[in-house]
């Protein structure tokens, strides 16, 4: 029985989606803002997050980047009215892996909690605490980027998850398809665009080495040279 986290304040649309997802077999945790989802989250293990953005005490985006600093294997789904590009874009790039835009159905709801579930992966092999990239050193699990001895920037869940397969393919290329599929779940164009912003994010980090380069493969996707 999958236990799922709902974070909702709207206490109406909460009891609806914690009924309907209990009749299909699922055990549901509800929290009401995004403080009491993290301390729910701090107490017991989740298969996966449903959560509103716009919460009190503590919002959507903020409870995500928190729980990833500990935790990235846990899908997490938003589902909010908040439907502009650059809230979509900015919700996976905390750490989101599908975004589901108020008003919804029920039904699809299901189709894309069972589809996460579904392809949540296994554990990877974990890359090295920490990865030599030219003058640059990666340390995935703080999500840092360091440069000569100093911190050169702190990534995103989505920039740190993209760096990470491109360092796990060194040297061969990273597929475009395969990359969008094992971080976003689909190759649609939106998404395939949103791609495009964190390679341009990375590519600004790795500016201060020339040795450092992620390199355009047409028709193929991208490869990690340093």
């Amino acid at each position: 029985m999958p236990h799922l986290l709902l974070l909702e304040d709207e206490l109406p649309l909460a009891r609806i989606v914690r009924e309907s997802l209990e009749r299909q077999g699922f055990r549901v945790t509800h929290a009401a803002d995004g403080a009491l989802g993290l301390a729910a989250f701090r107490r017991e293990p989740f298969d996966l997050c449903i959560v509103d953005i716009m919460l009190p005490q503590l919002d959507g985006l903020a409870f995500v980047a928190e729980i990833r600093r500990t935790n990235q294997q846990v899908p997490v789904l938003f589902l909010t009215a908040k439907s502009q590009p650059a809230d979509v874009v900015q919700g996976f790039g905390v750490g989101g892996n599908d975004y589901l835009r108020k008003p919804f159905s029920l039904d699809e709801l299901l189709v894309r909690l069972r589809e996460l579930l579904r392809r949540a992966p296994a554990a990877a092999p974990a890359l090295p605490a920490a990865v030599p990239l030219g003058r640059y050193v990666f340390v995935p699990l703080r999500q840092e980027l360091w440069l000569d001895g100093q911190l050169n920037a702190r990534l995103s869940h989505r920039e740190s998850e993209l760096l990470e397969l491109l360092a796990r393919h060194q040297p061969r290329p990273l597929g475009r398809k395969a990359a969008l599929l094992q971080l976003w779940g689909d190759d649609s164009f939106f998404h395939a665009r949103s791609m495009d912003v964190f390679i341009s994010r990375l590519r600004k980090y790795l500016r201060h080495d020339p040795a450092v380069a992620i390199l355009n493969l047409r028709g193929v996707g991208y490869r990690l040279v340093t």
